[in-house]
């Protein structure tokens, strides 16, 4: 039955009309809705919830390093990996941020960063999700973004956790394939030994399809992850191709990460292509003293590249050549590279990446100098003893959506499904891997998740925040930068981190401003006692007897946190 309220304009007066009109049916509820910044993130981090606890310190009476904890905790929740992400991450969550269309978005990635390097600092240590243990023993092969990803979350559960790793050390590419100018090796070091203290073991050099077969682990495991990555760099298929003076970024930066690197000081290194690995190649080349530059078949505008790799690679003066292609790698007698024969390219239809398709100009063709050349144009997985996993027409693992093989018990993710994703995609699907083996184990079906609607800028009452410049990272010279790999962009200061966090608009969930209690006319809103009120979440609680449904609170709202129905 519907209710009908008899409206009372004369006893009240115009304040009851500010912007809600006459009285409702309609009464408030509080209703979380999830944030862009969350929609966004591959791995699910609960980014609202740590910037939170950080910019509510002071209401709460909490040290900053209570609250920095707090944070870092919220976050590994989802990824053990803060300080590392805070470093590589393309931040996919600050594109969508809404305080973007207030003024800036917030440098989320850069709290990220801070919350881990104060976890490292601090020793911190993870938490196990319950006190369950279990019998039944998971393999993990790989110890990259993805596998790390996966062990951390079983050992959380319970499960005994081995971790199979080719190389003498972890990480994968974000050891072997990122440079410590933007990924120093002692902060993955520390971020894996706080996975390993959780119960993981991880055996090195240990190549599953050489040292052990894929049939020895299902006898011995209840279930296999499958994160091998994707660490073989494409060819480029041109004339005078093969032969000393040609090789792929990815064995080149493996090379200089190992310690055991081409000498190319003094020479001209040419890169080929637009990705973070050309750039990688480029930038590093350029440290250890190389007359560096890029080649790329596109315009900047295409380049896969993240936007401030593509800067920092331009103000170290190191050229880019667009709408350029290679055509044949140029040898002298002695089968030495001398040069690289290039074409002049033109953009033409979109193809299926979506990006314009680079088309040859004739008689363009013309020669750049070079010593040494680096192809950096794609990557793929090395599937040596387990070619039964591989889809021979994609390349790549398939996996169905709960990221099981065809093989029954093995599962898979990261690169080696993703087709060469990010990072952080690679700790969401890791994440997944370990929630569907979980239920895998115990015979259950995998828990579906779901989240509430998406708030936008115009579901909230945004003009109560106060406009706020976002704080910018800072990079050290270009100076600093030549001969070495001192790490680029600092931390944040304690300060910073505060005046950021603040900018945090909270949305979709209560922060505690009061304006659904100000701007009620009819007392129908009640503080909760302090002691109750959680770090995020309601503060208030409704008394709907003395509600007429005027819509007020909602309107007023600046988190867009409740709904009238």
């Amino acid at each position: 039955m519907a209710v009908i309220v008899k409206t009372r304009k004369r006893a009240i007066g115009a304040a009851a009309y500010s912007r809600g009109g006459d009285e409702s049916h309609l009464r408030p509820r509080y209703a979380e809705k999830t944030p862009p910044c969350k929609n966004a993130c591959p791995s699910d981090n609960d980014i609202r919830g740590f910037l939170t606890a950080i910019s509510q310190t002071e209401d709460f009476g909490r040290s900053v390093e209570e609250s920095y904890e707090m944070g870092w905790r919220r976050y590994t929740d989802t990824n053990p990996l803060p300080a590392t992400l805070g470093r590589v991450c393309p931040h996919f969550c600050e594109t969508d941020c809404n305080r973007a269309g207030k003024d800036e978005a917030l440098n989320i990635n850069q709290i990220e960063r801070f919350i881990g390097d104060f976890g490292i600092k601090n020793k911190l240590r993870h938490e196990k999700v319950s006190e369950e243990s279990h019998s039944e023993k998971i393999a993990v092969i790989g110890s990259g973004p993805a596998g790390l990803s996966c062990a951390f979350q079983l050992a959380r559960r319970g499960y005994p956790v081995t971790i199979f790793e080719a190389a003498p050390k972890s990480g994968g590419m974000l050891r072997y394939g990122i440079p410590s100018y933007r990924l120093p090796e002692d902060i993955l070091d520390a971020e894996v030994a706080a996975i390993e203290d959780l119960g993981v073991e991880i055996k090195y050099e240990t190549k599953v399809g050489k040292d052990v077969s894929v049939d020895d682990l299902k006898n011995e495991y209840a279930a296999i992850y499958v994160g091998i990555g994707a660490q073989e760099g494409w060819t480029l298929g041109i004339d005078g191709e093969e032969g000393e003076g040609v090789i792929n970024a990815v064995e080149y930066l493996n090379g200089v990460n190992s310690g055991n690197g081409i000498d190319v000081s003094g020479k001209k290194v040419l890169v080929i292509g637009g990705g973070n690995s050309a750039i990688d190649a480029a930038r590093v080349s350029w440290r250890e003293g190389a007359d560096s530059r890029i080649v790329y078949r596109r315009t900047e505008e295409e380049m896969p590249a993240e936007q401030e790799e593509i800067d920092d690679t331009k103000e170290e003066g190191i050229p880019v050549d667009i709408l350029t292609a290679p055509v044949e790698v140029i040898r002298d007698g002695d089968g030495k590279v001398t040069a690289l024969k290039c074409q002049k390219m033109e953009l033409g239809e979109p193809d299926d990446s979506g990006r314009r398709r680079p088309v040859p100009i004739e008689g363009s063709e013309f020669e750049i100098e070079a010593d040494i050349i680096i192809p950096a144009i794609g990557q793929q997985a090395d599937f040596e003893g387990m070619d039964n996993l591989k889809d021979e027409e994609s390349g790549w693992i398939t996996v169905d959506e709960n990221t099981m093989t065809e093989v029954e018990g093995v599962f898979a993710g990261g690169d080696v499904t993703n087709k060469l994703g990010t990072v952080t995609e690679a700790v969401g699907l890791g994440r997944r891997g370990a929630i569907a083996i979980d239920a895998f184990v115990k015979g259950e079906e995998v828990p579906k998740e779901y989240l509430p609607p998406v708030v936008k800028l115009d579901d909230m009452a945004h003009g109560h925040f106060e406009p706020a410049e976002r704080v910018e990272k800072s990079h050290i010279s270009v100076d600093e930068r030549k001969g070495n790999f001192n790490e680029v962009v600092s931390t944040f200061s304690d300060e910073q981190v505060m005046e950021e966090a603040s900018r945090c608009m909270s949305c979709g969930m209560c922060f505690g401003c009061d304006n659904c209690y100000m701007f009620c006319s009819y007392s129908a809103i009640k503080k909760m006692p302090k002691e109750d009120v959680p770090v995020i979440g309601d503060r208030y609680t409704f008394r709907l007897e003395a509600c007429v449904g005027c819509k007020k609170c909602a309107e007023e709202c600046p988190c867009g946190y409740i709904d009238m129905v």
